[in-house]
């Protein structure tokens, strides 16, 4: 399929297959999506549709036939740039031609026949879809030109015809090389997924496809290769490359407990893997999918030039049909007919939606429909969780407050060392805060836990109690109380020593992301949690946000739905398994990186580098993408509007009508390739790592 009309005329004969329910014909993916009321459903019947169509099935057809076989983007550049040359050399000749009447004198002394049979071979490929398409009853774009070729043949005139067929011809090999280019995104990201993977069995190393490692099974990885699978490294250590997941220049550190990512390189260092998700149920499998489909969730814009080309090539047939009658030049209708250019009207808004999803996928950003992109661009309300989202996630101690002639440093020190063995994230958040103030903690003597309490310990021969009021009952009464955080007491020997304050911190790239928001007019930023009103009310105050606090997870969703019945284009923001249903609800969910599996599932979008920058970047890709995608339909109903008129009233001959016809699709292809080149300059630079490695849970 060289363009937006082969795929339509495709998706038209599958919908005429018995038991196709409905038909997705993907360009870009160079595949076709079925509805089918029998999954047993006869092939051979798809097949030859599609053959009847004038197209075909390749023997081999699998989702990744395209990786290694078809042209990459620099060679679709060359060709284009070849195709111009040889474009432009013929139009030279063409104007020499018809200025020193070269094209009368070959008419008068070649045979007609000679010219027909030219006009018959090197348009052969042509006719035959059109001739197949009209045995259908069906009009494709390249119908209009052929019958515009035809006439022009049966006057007498085949080197007009010849003319005609060969920039038929070149628009074809054009629009092919073109649509590489929205082709390319997808392959590139194919070619990095890795083919096999090395098993290990007790002593036992094999290596087997990807697709045949099952989870659970051991991953051996040696150094500068690529991780075959998602999954927790079980043995060794390394630097992992993970650009090609979320885009992050900086390698990440990987050893035993972390996670890593299938098509992530090793560096310095082997691994053991135990595998949990590989293939296509890999995240880089899923990447690459979503990619690939982006084109099957349309917009409005998108539906709207569908609705276009169908109407157009009927509305230019009645306007050659209506220049012929009235005028009666037979060369005017010519010329009107062959000017005419449908495809470019198709390619218009898939162009530019493929060229900014696939490149804002290799910098890990993941849209998952051309339609998110349009509603992005639209947005005018925020919505935003607050526990991993704005927050990190997880506790840090903000405030310490000694009593009874303790000093900081050593309360810290005896509350950290009592709580040197519980796996509670307070107890870890104590920890981190005496590992960052230098202090050496003491190996407790004795330990007990009280589950959801605290902890006794003992530590330089003092009893040491951390926790709620349950188990340190004197620095409990003799402390105020906290609204806006967590406090941890700490009595000794029964008398009070202190207090924490544990808070969940804000990320630090927040404020700015958010003032970035603003800038960009988007006023409404709406704090949701189900985190108490103090607390909720101290972070919306230090953001500059409103807020709804305290609440649950259907509480979230009528919050969306409240918005969207007063007409507002809703965006989502959240990372747990209690955000997913207003993800979902959402007219654009966005995951945060470290989110849940639910979450990123349940959202539109997902952020595969936790970096809140990259929000008010995804804003702006949506809104630069669909200024291109207006820019693309005003050019092409411009430029054919004028074509056409000027085709009617004799201004254009067929000659350099057929020449006119092959730039709209250029012109498109140009005007979308801006997206991909301008993704770095607009806020998707890699950063430095930000935040911890995901742990083994994926938090």
């Amino acid at each position: 399929m060289d363009c937006a009309g082969c795929a339509r005329t495709v998706q038209q004969a599958l919908d005429h297959v018995p038991g196709v329910r409905s038909a997705e014909v993907l360009l870009a993916a160079e595949k076709a999506v079925l509805q089918v009321d029998d999954p047993g459903i006869d092939l051979t019947r798809v097949h030859r549709a599609i053959e009847q169509a004038g197209y075909g099935v390749p023997a081999a057809a699998t989702q990744d036939r395209g990786a290694s076989t078809a042209p990459g983007g620099d060679v679709s550049r060359r060709i284009l740039r070849l195709f111009g040359t040889i474009f432009g050399a013929v139009l030279v000749v063409i104007i020499a031609g018809e200025v020193l009447g070269l094209f009368d004198w070959l008419v008068e002394n070649v045979p007609w026949y000679v010219g027909a049979l030219g006009v018959g071979t090197l348009g052969y490929p042509v006719f035959r879809q059109v001739a197949a398409a009209a045995r259908r009853g069906r009009i494709i774009a390249h119908t209009l030109m052929a019958v515009g070729a035809g006439a022009a043949l049966a006057s007498g005139q085949w080197v007009t015809a010849l003319i005609v067929v060969f920039f038929m011809r070149m628009g074809d090999y054009a629009e092919r090389f073109t649509t590489e280019q929205t082709r390319d995104s997808v392959r590139s990201l194919t070619r990095m997924a890795p083919q096999t993977a090395r098993v290990v069995d007790g002593d036992e190393e094999r290596t087997v496809a990807v697709e045949d490692v099952s989870p659970g099974e051991f991953v051996l990885v040696r150094p500068g290769e690529r991780i075959p699978v998602d999954g927790i490294v079980i043995e060794g250590r390394a630097t992992v490359d993970q650009s090609a997941i979320t885009g992050e220049s900086m390698p990440a550190e990987a050893a035993p407990g972390r996670r890593v990512y299938a098509a992530t390189i090793a560096q310095l260092g082997a691994l053991r893997v135990r595998a949990t998700a590989a293939g296509r149920d890999s995240t880089f499998g899923r990447v690459i999918e979503m990619v690939q489909d982006a084109e099957r969730h349309k917009g409005d814009v998108q539906r709207l030039a569908d609705r276009f080309s169908t109407y157009y090539l009927p509305v230019v047939a009645a306007v050659a049909a209506t220049t012929y009658l009235v005028g009666g030049s037979l060369m005017a209708t010519v010329a009107v007919l062959v000017v005419a250019c449908s495809c470019a009207f198709a390619l218009a808004t898939p162009a530019a939606i493929l060229a900014s999803v696939g490149a804002a996928a290799k910098e890990g950003l993941l849209i998952k429909g051309g339609k998110y992109v349009e509603a992005l661009a639209k947005a005018d309300v925020v919505l935003v969780d607050k526990t991993g989202t704005l927050t990190l996630g997880r506790p840090e101690i903000s405030g310490v407050l000694p009593l009874n002639g303790y000093s900081e440093d050593e309360l810290i020190r005896l509350g950290a060392s009592a709580e040197r063995h519980s796996e509670h994230p307070l107890a870890d958040a104590v920890r981190r805060l005496a590992a960052g103030r230098g202090i050496d903690l003491a190996e407790p003597e004795a330990f007990e836990a009280v589950p959801g309490a605290g902890v006794h310990a003992l530590v330089d021969g003092k009893k040491v109690s951390v926790g709620s009021d349950r188990v340190a009952h004197a620095s409990a009464s003799a402390s105020p109380r906290s609204e806006s955080g967590t406090l941890l007491y700490v009595d000794v020997d029964g008398r009070a020593a202190g207090v924490f304050t544990a808070t969940d911190a804000e990320r630090p790239d927040v404020p700015r992301a958010l003032d970035e928001l603003r800038r960009l007019g988007i006023e409404h930023v709406v704090l949701l949690t189900g985190d108490r009103e103090a607390v909720a009310s101290d972070l919306a105050r230090r953001l500059g946000l409103s807020y709804r606090a305290e609440l649950l997870p259907e509480d979230k969703i009528e919050i969306v739905r409240a918005h969207q019945r007063q007409g507002r284009t809703v965006v989502m923001i959240g990372d747990g398994v209690n955000d997913a249903p207003a993800l979902a609800q959402a007219d654009v969910g966005i995951a945060m990186s470290a989110g849940t599996d639910v979450a990123v599932e349940s959202a539109h979008v997902a952020l595969m580098r936790d970096d809140w920058t990259l929000v008010p970047a995804l804003f702006r890709i949506a809104r630069r993408t669909m200024g291109v995608v207006r820019l693309n339909i005003g050019f092409t109903a411009a430029y054919n509007v004028i074509g056409v008129a000027l085709a009617a009233f004799g201004y254009l001959p067929p000659i350099y009508a057929a020449a006119a016809q092959s730039l709209p699709d250029i012109g498109i292809m140009a005007n979308s390739a801006r997206l991909i080149r301008q993704e770095r300059a607009e806020g998707l630079q890699p950063r430095a790592p930000l935040f911890r490695q995901p742990s083994a849970d994926g938090h």
